[in-house]
């Protein structure tokens, strides 16, 4: 049951990502005739707010059980069910005319309930657990533009191009938080007991993205971004030296993003 309401959830987001892309050019068009007066000078900065999907990719350990082979084998959960929403913040430094400096901050929370497969309590009910997992990569990279962004026209006027893809790489830290909670059965004496575990830690991450902006304004514009980072974190370990998840290998924290914002161009 859990299942399907996760992957409810899941259609319904997917159908708002390609009516939003419809929309953006659309919305570009109309407000074009409006934009495209000359600017006194380069923007130098940018601003960035995008908010879309989180698709986490929960790869297994190879030859070792990782954790989430274990979850995904014991728990009515899959890959889906850990998908959500991102949010993240971006700050562009231009460098060149097809060249930026990026710093971004992302936030992406699931919350996922779900039942023991194949075990079920003294009263018949099912045996529940609640898993909550978010990722918060904060990355600085390089941002390449595949066509000039504008042109130039004297000394200081300059006008904003449409539209400007790019594509880019960028290296930082990600932040994770794993939490599961709620009612689990012991192999060996059969008992059913309530546990909490959890870790959060951090991991270096690599990220590729790419995507394109849409001119609104002299100002204001569009964005949209794919972005899939890599990164593999370690469980955190106690003062005590003792941890929540011990004989597992790295959890896999690498995962796609999807996002569609708006950007304001700020000059000096």
């Amino acid at each position: 049951m859990f299942s399907q309401i996760s992957k409810f959830k899941t259609m319904r987001a997917l159908r708002i990502i390609p009516v939003l892309a419809v929309l953006a050019p659309v919305g570009a068009a109309e407000l074009n005739g409006q934009a495209r007066e000359f600017l006194l000078g380069t923007p130098q900065f940018t601003v960035v707010v995008r908010g879309g999907y989180s698709v986490p990719r929960l790869g297994g350990g190879g030859d070792t059980q990782s954790l989430w082979d274990f979850t995904k084998q014991h728990l009515t959960v899959g890959n889906r069910d850990f998908a959500g929403s991102h949010i993240m913040a971006e700050l562009g430094i231009r460098g060149s005319e097809r060249i930026d400096l990026v710093v971004a901050l992302g936030h992406s929370p699931t919350s996922v309930l779900s039942e023991f497969r194949g075990w079920e309590g003294d009263d018949g009910l099912p045996i529940t657990q609640t898993t909550n997992f978010t990722t918060t990569p904060l990355t600085a990279g390089i941002k390449a533009y595949l066509k000039p962004r504008g042109r130039t026209i004297g000394s200081h006027v300059w006008v904003p191009r449409t539209f400007n893809p790019f594509v880019g790489i960028a290296g930082g830290m990600v932040w994770y938080s794993f939490d599961q909670y709620g009612e689990f059965v012991d192999y060996e004496s059969l008992e059913i007991f309530y546990e909490d575990f959890w870790s959060e830690e951090r991991a270096p991450t690599v990220h590729l993205f790419t995507g394109m902006d849409i001119n609104i304004s002299g100002r204001l514009m569009l964005t949209g971004e794919a972005r899939y980072g890599f990164a593999k974190g370690p469980f955190e370990v106690r003062d005590s030296g003792y941890s929540d998840f011990i004989g597992f290998p790295k959890l896999d924290l690498s995962g796609l993003n999807v996002s569609l914002g708006v950007g304001l161009r700020i000059w000096r």
